[in-house]
């Protein structure tokens, strides 16, 4: 009585997924022209060493080994620097911004940040060096009342601060779910068995959102390490970083196969990219099945 049955369905799931594959290839065609191709010109570009004199090109490693020295190196180095510093105080205050919102009584309020976390975690560029030059720039609003010495905003710490100004927002947005995901009852058996404040965030609540908060660190961390435009607007060559090093050699040099180094920096950028969403990807899932 089984065997009819059992055989009749077969083809119809082969049928669906064939239908499902027909579903997604639109998709795949995309990713393909927008990630594939740019992905493998990236590689052999990369590959690609150009001899000055004979104008040959051949395969080898010397643009890699050339991105990973001297002024390159250096602005690979800035760049993580400034990337980790923006991830840790962004995470920090973003976490707190997100609790203190999310045990207000008002709801209106927690839909205003929200929001407004939402608009300025996408606010960045060129508008953003404006707005943070007419503000504390040589000329700036609050420069000028306050007395501020010239040249404040045009450096290292100058540049992590405009970056925060993205990044609490986006931290805000990633980890206010984590946080809504602690359940009161925790809380109650907590206090129940005599535990304090502090130790119920010491031995529950932060181990509980500890994946969600490496995984926001990582989050933040690549946003900042990827950011070209707010840089290239308000600090040009002042502060060293790898994405202004690609732009410049890509633009500015009129040297035979200075491209192809701009395109194994770019490549170095990805390998460090890949290995921050190997550590992100995990915590991500791990969190999310505590949280479920």
């Amino acid at each position: 009585m089984t065997v009819p049955t059992v055989t009749a369905a077969a083809p119809r799931g082969g049928r669906d997924r064939s239908r499902n594959w027909l579903g997604a290839l639109p998709l795949l065609v995309v990713v393909t022209v927008a990630f594939g191709i740019p992905a493998v010109t990236l590689l052999v570009g990369a590959f690609t060493v150009k001899d000055p004199a004979t104008k040959v090109s051949s395969i080898g490693t010397a643009n890699l080994s050339r991105s990973l020295q001297g002024a390159y190196l250096n602005a690979l180095l800035s760049s993580v620097q400034l990337s980790a510093v923006v991830a840790v105080v962004a995470a920090v205050l973003g976490t707190f911004l997100a609790q203190a919102v999310i045990t207000s009584r008002f709801t209106a309020l927690r839909d205003a940040v929200l929001t407004f976390s939402g608009v300025l975690a996408n606010f960045g560029g060129v508008p953003l060096a404006f707005i943070w030059i007419a503000t504390l720039g040589n000329s700036g609003v609050l420069t000028t009342v306050l007395g501020i010495a010239p040249g404040t905003l045009y450096n290292f710490w100058g540049l992590a601060l405009v970056y925060l100004y993205f990044s609490v927002p986006l931290m805000v947005l990633v980890v206010t779910p984590a946080l809504d995901g602690l359940r009161p009852q925790w809380r109650e058996a907590a206090q129940n068995n005599g535990a304090t404040t502090w130790q119920f965030w010491r031995y529950v609540g932060v181990p509980v959102l500890a994946p969600a908060l490496l995984g926001g660190v990582v989050l933040l961390f690549g946003g900042a390490f990827a950011a070209y435009a707010t840089a290239a607007a308000m600090v040009g060559s002042t502060v060293p970083l790898v994405t202004l090093q690609i732009a410049d050699a890509l633009t500015g040099d009129v040297l035979i196969g200075y491209e192809n180094i701009a395109l194994a920096l770019s490549l170095d950028m990805i390998v460090i990219a890949l290995l921050v969403m190997a550590v992100y990807l995990p915590l991500q899932k791990r969190s999310s099945r505590w949280l479920r």
